[in-house]
């Protein structure tokens, strides 16, 4: 039973937050294993390639989905009437959106001087329709706390359309190798959730339920784009300026970090939505979890990244040989960007589950033009890889503390009380990248011992400085796996 009296069981919501984790950690664990698989096989350039593609679904994906998906999880009610309308309604602007595609291709690859973007981007937009449908199996999912179907779906999934496109790049089909992984990854998305997850569309559509909830999803829309945009522009300008295989560099300096943000910050997140959106009439309680959703993710991910950044070198260079070294300074500025991420979702999910998609559009306009205007300068001044990097990190920054200003209004979380949750795992991670460091400094040892030396200090010296410090996330996290496993009372 999910609800009692109206309030979310905090074990099933963590017991859903553990199989969320270890969804996106299964998934990410098969995805990692076969993009370095690829890396071995393929060339940067190829990489490069389909980075640009997925720059144009990235951006399609949002139209597909128009701030529907959230609204419908958001949502106190939702019945089938909803559900198949937003699906039919997706569907029809994923049609759309592939016609146009299939038609601009050919001046999409007039401006980036690149021909072969004219079929591959014909045949990957065809991911759209899989899209459309996913993310709505995504929202019944997401209303229901069943995240341990979406865990078989997703690694089952990955695991198929990896084994495909590994075999595809081996037989030296290039960078059809990674277009066919991509779409066969949604393909099988799809396909094992229609089995594992009960919902099917039915013959119904009102077009008032869908202007009902795209009152709320159209803000959700435009700032999805803005976002969206933001993010993209820049492998659009790298794609533009520079070569594919320089854009190829950058996309996989991305890929450690986003791993790791993609398995612990956007599980905690996915599952706060749904959560917060039940206590969305109680600040209090919404503060209190979201103090712990910040917490948690901070005592997680800014020790990683620190690490990250200390063991860059050794970390590409034994996983994905010599010839991808041009992408670990891109690797180390993206995870001082990503630092931010753990304060940068909670709010946001904060403001979206209490139904305020208005002030999140706020944000999110005022935010893109500082981004696009530290962007703009990185790109006329300095006209160089790095410093377009690191515009992300200075335009993180400024948004961090954007992102944080509503909440003080809206449940009472301030800037000072976000700055103390999160700073002591910030000031241990600070310490044990320092020692992580200097180890590889003075470590006269095989590449291979070296990366594990650094990964065990790394370990001790944290959890060591965690337990002396008696940081409160790790208490919290060690009493809830032990009431949620050992005793097994809950299940969901």
């Amino acid at each position: 039973m999910l609800f009692e009296g109206g309030k979310v069981i905090n074990s099933t919501i963590f017991i859903s937050l553990i199989w969320k984790y270890l969804e996106r950690t299964g998934n990410q664990a098969v995805q990692f294993i076969v993009q370095i698989i690829l890396a071995r096989l393929l060339s940067p350039s190829d990489f490069g390639v389909i980075a640009l593609l997925l720059v144009f679904i990235n951006f399609a994906q949002v139209f597909v989905q128009s701030g529907f998906n959230t609204a419908l999880i958001q949502a106190k009610v939702a019945d089938e009437l909803d559900f198949s309308s937003v699906f039919y309604l997706s569907l029809g602007v994923a049609s759309v959106l592939y016609v146009a595609f299939y038609f601009c291709a050919p001046m999409i690859a007039v401006f980036f001087k690149m021909p072969r973007l004219i079929v591959t981007l014909r045949v990957i937009s065809i991911i759209l329709f899989f899209g459309a449908v996913n993310s709505i199996q995504n929202a019944v999912v997401a209303r229901e706390f069943k995240f341990k179907q979406l865990f078989y779906s997703s690694l089952g999934s990955m695991a198929i359309s990896g084994t495909i496109g590994g075999f595809m790049a081996y037989s030296g089909y290039g960078v059809w190798a990674l277009v066919w992984q991509q779409i066969l990854n949604q393909f099988f998305l799809c396909a094992i959730m229609w089995v594992t997850v009960k919902w099917r569309p039915k013959r119904l559509f009102s077009f008032g339920r869908v202007v009902h909830l795209f009152s709320f999803g159209w803000k959700l829309l435009v700032s999805a784009l803005l976002d969206t945009g933001y993010r993209e522009a820049q492998s659009l300008v790298i794609g533009k300026m520079f070569y594919a295989s320089d854009l190829g560099f950058f996309s996989r300096g991305r890929m450690f970090p986003q791993v790791v943000i993609g398995n612990i910050d956007g599980s905690i997140q996915t599952i706060m939505l749904p959560a917060l959106s039940q206590m969305q009439d109680d600040p209090l309680k919404i503060k209190d979890m979201m103090r712990k959703a910040i917490s948690m993710s901070a005592f997680i991910i800014l020790p990683l990244m620190a690490g990250m950044i200390a063991t860059a070198e050794p970390l590409v260079r034994i996983v994905l040989t010599d010839k991808w070294l041009p992408c670990v300074p891109f690797m180390q500025i993206c995870c001082i960007s990503f630092i931010f991420y753990p304060i940068h979702t909670s709010n946001l999910t904060a403001i979206n589950a209490v139904g305020r998609s208005d002030i999140f559009l706020k944000l999110e306009i005022i935010k893109k033009v500082i981004g696009i205007t530290v962007l703009a300068v990185a790109i006329i001044f300095f006209r160089s890889l790095i410093a377009i990097a690191w515009s992300a990190v200075l335009s993180g920054i400024a948004s961090t503390f954007i992102n944080a200003y509503p909440n003080k209004k809206l449940i009472g979380y301030t800037y000072l009380e976000q700055l103390r949750d999160v700073m002591p795992s910030f000031l241990l991670s600070i310490i044990m990248g320092v020692c992580v460091y200097i180890v590889g400094c003075i470590a006269n040892v095989s590449i291979y011992i070296l990366l594990l030396l650094q990964i065990i200090c790394g370990i001790l010296t944290y959890t060591t400085l965690a337990i002396l410090a008696k940081i409160g996330s790790m208490d919290y996290l060690t009493k809830l796996l032990i009431s949620s496993f050992v005793k097994n009372k809950y299940r969901v």
